[in-house]
């Protein structure tokens, strides 16, 4: 009899997961979405709308076996998942793959993607009738959001804020050195080291003034807060012995379970496995849970498997700066221009998330 496996989120970890193990076992992904939101792409959408419908991704086709369930999850337990609607989705393991909710215009708000087309629109209509836009956050939504603007519409006068010294502190320091240098060659004026004290949203961009932690003022005819990810844990927070991390992330042991309960995991940007909170992390942790469910299926204990082992510091990271302009680092060495456009700039993934989700 096939085993039952029950994925909470159709993000990049749940829908590869999901279409992995479809010919393998019972396959249910929970997702409240009709769409998976590819973010790479809705950065871009932002100065050109016209690429909103493909950056959603319907999840239709996903799956030839299993099913993908329109509905939200209310609880999980050993023995599977409860939903908002009282529904029952019995499982034998349990992957919860949240994710994690960013500002407008990224991600929706909720399960919204009509919301999310109509903010879209009116925030590039907010953009192409602004002059002076500021940019909180310098991390790869921010930097990439910068580059964007700066590639599509040379004309305005962009301020990226960041409070930390560099560009990508956490990577080799060749990689933010070019990104300021390809930035400010592209006309962007850049403000490191220095806080936002007075920031009237944390959501969606707004106009207005910006105090910085050394008193200067700055006026925005539009102010994009881009201060990183907050993991959707909300789940899995009350499972019993569950810690958490930072940034509402769940700690996880090195099979990638969260709790005191053993057959269920958790992974992508709700799980605090040592991998930061980028595509990049799926890429080493779905292939990981394929072969784990496929190995406890076939009667291994989980002791037997080994353990998870995250990228750590040699993670690679694409920044691209609009569709010619980037860089990257690689694990052993940073690529800049034409690397970054033929891996990410150019199509920004788009081919491999189609392809992945049967859509042509």
């Amino acid at each position: 009899m096939s085993k039952r496996i029950a994925i909470v989120g159709g993000g990049y970890i749940g829908v590869q997961l999901a279409k992995s193990l479809d010919e393998h076992a019972d396959v249910t992904l929970i997702e409240p979405r009709s769409h998976l939101v590819h973010t790479p792409a809705m950065i871009r959408a932002v100065v050109d709308p016209s690429l909103t419908d493909r950056a959603l991704i319907p999840y239709d086709r996903l799956l030839k076996n299993g099913k993908v369930l329109r509905a939200r999850a209310g609880g999980v337990d050993a023995n599977g998942v409860t939903l908002e609607n009282g529904q029952r989705v019995e499982a034998d393991y349990i992957v919860v793959a949240t994710g994690s909710s960013n500002a407008t215009p990224f991600k929706p708000v909720g399960d919204d993607i009509e919301g999310l087309r109509e903010a879209n629109q009116r925030i590039h209509d907010q953009l192409m009738a602004a002059r002076s836009i500021g940019i909180v956050g310098a991390g790869a939504v921010g930097t990439e959001l910068a580059g964007e603007i700066a590639h599509a519409m040379p004309d305005k006068k962009i301020t990226l804020i960041s409070d930390t010294d560099r560009l990508f502190p956490t990577m080799p320091e060749k990689l933010g050195i070019a990104l300021v240098g390809k930035l400010r060659d592209m006309g962007v004026n850049l403000i490191l080291g220095k806080r936002a004290e007075n920031l009237q949203s944390m959501t969606e961009p707004y106009a207005g003034s910006l105090t910085l932690s050394d008193g200067s003022e700055h006026e925005f005819d539009l102010i994009f807060p881009v201060l990183g990810s907050r993991a959707s844990s909300e789940l899995i927070e009350v499972l019993p012995d569950t810690q958490m991390s930072t940034a509402n992330r769940v700690k996880v042991d090195p099979w990638l379970r969260l709790s005191s309960l053993p057959n269920v995991f958790a992974a992508g940007d709700v799980s605090d496995a040592g991998d930061g909170m980028t595509i990049v992390a799926a890429s080493r942790q779905q292939p990981w849970l394929k072969s784990t469910l496929k190995a406890l299926m076939a009667g291994k204990t989980l002791e037997e498997v080994k353990p998870y082992k995250p990228w750590g510091p040699k993670a690679p990271i694409l920044v691209p700066l609009g569709p010619k302009r980037g860089s990257s680092f690689l694990g052993l060495f940073t690529a800049g221009d034409w690397v970054t456009r033929k891996m990410k700039g150019e199509d920004l993934f788009l081919k491999k998330y189609y392809k992945l989700l049967n859509q042509g």
